[in-house]
């Protein structure tokens, strides 16, 4: 007998917590009683952005989910579905999403449907509804692939992503400070994420943790936040605009822009589409790598420091 691996759709669960939350914080903020910032543009953005994001799921997703579900039937295993099951798909779902997040930030082609979410220069819950429409041709789902052949179910995969975009809302604001140093520790908490989100040059590609802030600190990225170099969001260039179809799809835009130049080899074509954002071919551009390293050279006692090259030469 076939099991049943029809399971609730967490986030449209967690929807009323979210637009309860939103209003807390902005009650919140201002009355005073808490540290942020709301424009009534940028939430809007924010928002409709989330909306956009909820209808292409609607229409896209079915697109890499029957393609996970043909995966299936090369399985190696069927691991059912136990409470083991899913604390271990949870697991490893959470540290597939660490290295999708890396990749992001480190390949043009990924960060053009991943930019929109960093694009807001505020940071607070709406911020977290700021979802990309494109994710699908980034054909990044593939990393789920080994998840399927294992033998986790693609909706048992579904349905414990959702418990980690459900953490990632609450980790958007300034509200909340530091938490208790045990907890900063294993999880991904505010704290951290606004380093996430953050254009300081110590902070560029930093906490790239869904859930657990562990994958951070065992792969190097993790960078604490210092009260002395308060997060700036946004991106390192700001697109200027509240348009919720500009903030979605200026960054591919911009790439294929790039890549279609004349006079290019084919070489540098590819970069434009593969390499780091901010790379150019002329150097003409600075990728945060160059930031970084620019940084230091204005600060010779910052080098080494977490974030931070060990030295101020190329």
């Amino acid at each position: 007998m076939m099991e049943n691996y029809d399971f609730p759709q967490v986030t449209q669960l967690a929807i009323p917590f979210f637009v309860v939350a939103i209003l807390i914080e902005l009650w919140l903020v201002r009355t005073g009683r808490a540290k942020g910032a709301f424009e009534t543009r940028d939430t809007l953005t924010s928002l409709m952005m989330g909306t956009g994001n909820v209808v292409a799921g609607i229409l896209l997703g079915i697109v890499s989910y029957t393609a996970l579900l043909w995966v299936w039937q090369f399985r190696f295993f069927d691991l059912g579905r136990s409470i083991w099951v899913f604390l271990a798909a949870f697991l490893l779902d959470d540290l597939r999403y660490y290295w999708y997040h890396r990749i992001a930030h480190r390949v043009r082609w990924v960060w053009a449907e991943h930019v929109n979410h960093h694009s807001s220069q505020h940071y607070n819950l709406s911020t977290a509804l700021r979802q990309s429409w494109t994710g699908l041709f980034t054909g990044m789902f593939i990393l789920q692939v080994p998840l399927v052949l294992l033998g986790f179910h693609p909706a048992v995969i579904a349905f414990v992503f959702g418990f980690n975009l459900v953490w990632q809302f609450w980790i958007h604001t300034e509200t909340i400070g530091r938490m208790w140093g045990w907890f900063e520790m294993i999880f991904n908490t505010p704290s951290h994420h606004r380093v996430h989100h953050a254009t300081n040059p110590r902070y560029l590609d930093a906490n790239y943790a869904g859930t657990l802030i562990i994958w951070d600190r065992m792969f190097g990225t993790f960078v604490a936040e210092l009260p002395e170099d308060q997060p700036r969001y946004g991106i390192v260039k700001n697109i200027g605009t509240f348009n919720p179809v500009k903030v979605a799809f200026h960054e591919w835009v911009g790439m294929f822009r790039d890549a279609a130049a004349p006079g290019l080899t084919l070489r540098q074509r590819l970069s434009y589409l593969f390499q780091p954002p901010g790379w150019s071919h002329d150097g003409s551009r600075k990728t945060s790598q160059d930031l970084k390293l620019d940084y230091v050279r204005l600060h010779p006692g910052e080098s080494g420091k977490p974030g931070l090259p060990a030295t101020s030469q190329k």
